[in-house]
């Protein structure tokens, strides 16, 4: 969806304003998955779609106990491994992908976390949210901005973009922010949302980036 320069510049504007206050209200937000090693981030944010951060923390601090490396997670039956995952939903389909994930790491990748985009979008249950937390979180490497659906909601709510789909709202939120705040900027959201801007009914006026944007 193109839009006018006067609107992209209106964006800009806005989009620096919510940076700014996101910083003083959250200044250390960071991935919210518990995990020791690169192999089990990737784990864990592929449990964590369409389920809580907290349940995906219950979840894997018993699976990280059972399954201690990427060989474990290549030799379980995927059966056993749908009854360890089952609570985080979607168990099918996550036994799937990380299963299958683990034998892609170990036999292209040599059993190491790649380093390029490229190179992760090619490992099943991996898209850009995915690889974008993994790459930052492990490498510090940023090639864009981790969008879930916290991200998209509060993204469109705000004002920042009018796009549905996850990898053009990334596309808007990258042409809006410096690319110093790509790293944290999905988690200061998320944080915001958690805090301040549930998904659930409530009174937005209260929300401390309502207060900026209405300022505008």
């Amino acid at each position: 969806m193109t839009i006018s320069e006067k609107d992209f510049e209106k964006r800009k504007k806005r989009a620096f304003k919510i940076v700014r206050e996101l910083k003083k209200l959250f200044p250390d937000s960071r991935v919210f998955l518990r995990h020791e090693t690169p192999w089990e981030l990737l784990v864990a944010v592929i449990l964590s779609a369409q389920c809580t951060d907290k349940k995906v923390n219950e979840v894997t601090r018993r699976l990280f106990m059972k399954y201690r490396n990427l060989d474990d997670y290549v030799s379980v039956h995927p059966r056993i491994f749908e009854r360890d995952i089952y609570e985080t939903g979607f168990f099918r389909s996550k036994t799937k992908n990380i299963l299958g994930a683990a034998q892609v790491i170990t036999e292209k990748f040599g059993g190491n976390i790649p380093q390029t985009m490229d190179e992760m979008l090619t490992i099943p249950g991996v898209g850009r949210k995915t690889a974008n937390i993994v790459l930052q979180s492990v490498y510090g490497i940023v090639a864009g901005i981790p969008v879930d659906t916290h991200v998209k909601r509060l993204s469109r709510l705000l004002g920042l973009t009018k796009e549905n789909n996850p990898e053009k709202i990334e596309k808007d939120l990258m042409n809006l922010f410096p690319k110093k705040e790509w790293g944290r900027i999905s988690y200061r959201l998320i944080d915001y949302g958690r805090t301040y801007c549930p998904a659930k009914s409530h009174d937005h006026d209260r929300c401390p980036l309502s207060r900026v944007i209405q300022s505008m």
